[in-house]
This record gives C-alpha cells, sequence and structure tokens, in this order.
C-alpha cells in the first residue's frame, strides 16, 4: 500500500445551529487516508461519521479546521470547484441506491458516464461489480443486493480516486450485504481506489486496512488489521 495521502484533515470541527441548540457533529479529527487503503468507520449513531464522510466528499464544509485533498485544500475551494471535485474525483455509495426507476441498469450507470472524463463503459462498471448478466434489467426486477450493485458501478465508472460508502450494506440481509462488500473489496483491489466505509456491522472491519472508531464526535482509536478476511467470512 502507497503510503501517499489521498485525504488529510486537521483538526476538523462541525457544528449545527447556535447557542444552547448547537449540535457539536465534529470536535476535533485528525486522519489520513492513503492510496489504495479500505478503511471502514465504526461508531454509534450521533458519533459524526456520516458528516465526516460528507465533509471529505465535498458535499459540506466544516466549521473550523482544514481537508485536504493530495495538495488541493478543499476548505478553500469555490463552490464551483467543490462540484469540479466530486464530478472528478469521488464515487458516493448510500445505503438507498437512488437508481432511475424507467431506466435499466446499462442506462442508470450512463447518466455518469456521459459527464465523466475519462469513463469506464458501462458494461465494464457493471461487469467489475458483478452485474453483467443483468444488465439490460430495470431496477424493479434487481434485489435489493443487485440494485446496490447498479449503484457501486455507477459510482465507479467515472474511475473515482476515493469511494465514500454510507451504510452501503445497511438495508441488506447478509448474503446479499457479502455480494456488495465483495464488489467493493474487488474495487479497491484492482483499480486501487482509495475506499471509506461506514457501517454499524463491527464485523466488516476486518475486511479492511484500517478501522476508526469515532465516538462524541472524535476519533476515539485506530486499529490496523495485520490480517485481512474475505467478505464471506464476514459475521452478521
Amino acid at each position: 500500500m502507497a503510503e501517499q495521502g489521498v485525504f488529510r484533515t486537521e483538526a476538523i470541527t462541525k457544528v449545527y445551529g447556535e447557542g444552547p441548540a448547537a449540535v457539536h457533529a465534529l470536535r476535533g479529527v485528525d486522519l489520513t487516508l492513503f492510496e489504495g487503503e479500505m478503511v471502514v468507520l465504526l461508531g454509534a449513531s450521533g458519533s459524526g461519521k456520516s458528516t465526516l464522510l460528507n465533509i471529505l466528499g465535498g458535499l459540506d464544509i466544516p466549521t473550523a479546521g482544514r481537508v485536504f485533498f493530495r495538495d488541493t485544500e478543499l476548505t478553500r475551494a469555490t463552490d464551483a470547484k467543490l462540484t469540479a471535485f466530486r464530478r472528478d474525483h469521488v464515487g458516493f455509495v448510500f445505503q438507498f441506491y437512488n437508481l432511475v426507476p424507467s431506466l435499466t441498469a446499462r442506462e442508470n450507470v450512463a447518466l455518469v458516464t456521459e459527464i465523466a472524463r475519462n469513463p469506464m463503459t458501462p458494461e465494464e462498471a457493471l461487469e467489475r461489480a458483478g452485474l453483467a448478466h443483468r444488465i439490460d434489467h430495470f431496477p424493479a426486477e434487481l434485489s435489493g443486493g443487485e440494485q446496490q450493485r447498479v449503484a457501486i458501478a455507477r459510482a465507479i465508472a467515472k474511475r473515482p480516486e476515493v469511494l465514500l460508502c454510507d451504510e452501503p450494506t445497511g438495508a441488506l440481509d447478509s448474503k446479499t450485504g457479502v455480494q456488495v462488500l465483495e464488489a467493493l473489496s474487488t474495487v479497491n483491489r484492482e483499480l486501487g481506489t482509495a475506499t471509506i466505509l461506514i457501517t454499524h456491522n463491527a464485523g466488516i472491519r476486518r475486511i479492511a486496512h484500517r478501522t476508526i472508531y469515532l465516538a462524541d464526535g472524535q476519533v476515539a482509536k485506530v486499529e490496523e488489521n495485520a490480517e485481512r478476511i474475505a467478505p464471506a467470512e464476514v459475521t452478521w
């Protein structure tokens, strides 16, 4: 794993609201994400995981502190530059798939490939997500796990340097959850896409290079996995 930082945060805080009603979502978070790395974020609801992911992805900005993507300081970027950053460098996968019901799997992925700078074909992206055999099916004809893998194919089709995943297996049973984790692991391994994955399932942490535990908006501890397991070995 190359020791080149893709993301670096310096003492980022995020406060929503003001006065007595203010909510401190993040309280001085420092972390670095390296090239080719898979990191799992663990923590209770309200610990700041999704807020941190949204700030890294340029969907939100911190109240204080600094965020760097390689040598670019995102916290100084204009809205237009943040939009370009999200379009060119980041893939997002959420708990809910956000597919267009009237479009096939191929057409859903093509929504991204038509605007990306150096995209895969929809066919290649779907194959990497393990869905080559379902390419012309509509979302209503796909299981939840298959729909999530279409969402992964859509996210990776633009060849992002970073993949940000917020509870991608949260709505799935164990069998389909494993299939989704296998797709994410394949992308991380074969394309070298730095991947951050939020989950409530502590067992998933063992497929990652590192686990970052968040509590009350702070990094509580960081663990490195000396031995990683395959997604099929994850306990649910």
